[in-house]
């Protein structure tokens, strides 16, 4: 497969039989209302799930069937579809645009911290399997920012934190020009089966102590430690500090109910 500059420009091969094409361009593309057609920026959403469908159930289960990038997939796409090919020339602009679009679209999700806070749960991409990340995805038109987290972390983990989320209590950063907002998620038991509903998106789920998460890249105390660069959590790095700051405070809290349920037990009298 060419580079994206050269996709624009040349016609590209179909290495995705046009039978599977056509099913998935059937079930996410074709029935798109007229009017929806005309925003090609809304068309890039519905072949990116038509890709991640593609990946999921297709390549998933058929060793024959190549995966490719989203920028590759757009390409077939473009070229396949009637109302689409017009508009092929300008494929590179276009993913450009939806890119920028999407970089601007808030994350939701959530940090999910063991019993006793010593622990965080970290989901691994698929297909960045260097890289560590909080469990989280952008946010559907009008939908509630807690109802997304909800939705995104049950996707990804297959953990239902609806039971557990407070609304008001998270912690948000700007990465890249993008809102980041994650709930707090307390007293997850470590013994907690976590098993991704999504496949080909979510490599895996794990635990990691709080107190070895880097804080900065360059954080060689936490390579010691894990055995993982602190580049592998570059998005995780922009809230470990208050993070530790919280399991801190709600140990030393946990400590003096602990201390002050003994003092009181001494101040029992018995008559």
């Amino acid at each position: 497969m060419n580079e994206l500059n050269n996709v624009e420009v040349k016609t590209v091969q179909h290495s995705i039989p046009t039978d599977i094409l056509d099913d998935l361009l059937t079930r996410f593309l074709i029935f798109v209302p007229e009017s929806a057609k005309q925003n090609l920026i809304r068309i890039c959403f519905q072949i990116e799930l038509a890709h991640w469908f593609y990946l999921d159930f297709y390549v998933g289960n058929d060793k024959r069937l190549k995966a490719c990038t989203i920028y590759e997939f757009a390409a077939h796409v473009f070229q396949h579809i009637p109302f689409l090919q017009r508009e092929s020339h300008k494929l590179k602009q276009i993913l450009k645009e939806w890119k920028e679009y999407k970089h601007s679209v808030p994350t939701y999700g959530a940090i999910i911290l063991s019993e006793n806070m010593s622990h965080v749960l970290l989901v691994q991409s698929y297909w960045a399997k260097s890289s560590w990340g909080f469990p989280k995805g952008k946010v559907n038109e009008e939908e509630d920012p807690a109802h997304c987290a909800v939705r995104e972390v049950l996707e990804e983990t297959g953990f239902d934190i609806s039971n557990n989320i407070n609304p008001d209590e998270y912690l948000e950063a700007v990465i890249n020009e993008q809102l980041v907002r994650l709930y707090i998620i307390k007293n997850v038991p470590l013994a907690t089966q976590f098993c991704p509903k999504t496949r080909c998106e979510i490599k895996s789920c794990s635990w990691f102590a709080v107190s070895d998460l880097p804080t900065s890249k360059k954080d060689s105390a936490s390579k010691a430690k894990m055995g993982i660069n602190p580049n592998a959590f570059f998005m995780v790095l922009p809230f470990v500090k208050r993070l530790k700051q919280i399991c801190t405070t709600e140990h030393k809290r946990n400590r003096y109910k602990r201390f002050i349920s003994v003092v009181r037990k001494k101040e029992v009298k018995v008559y």
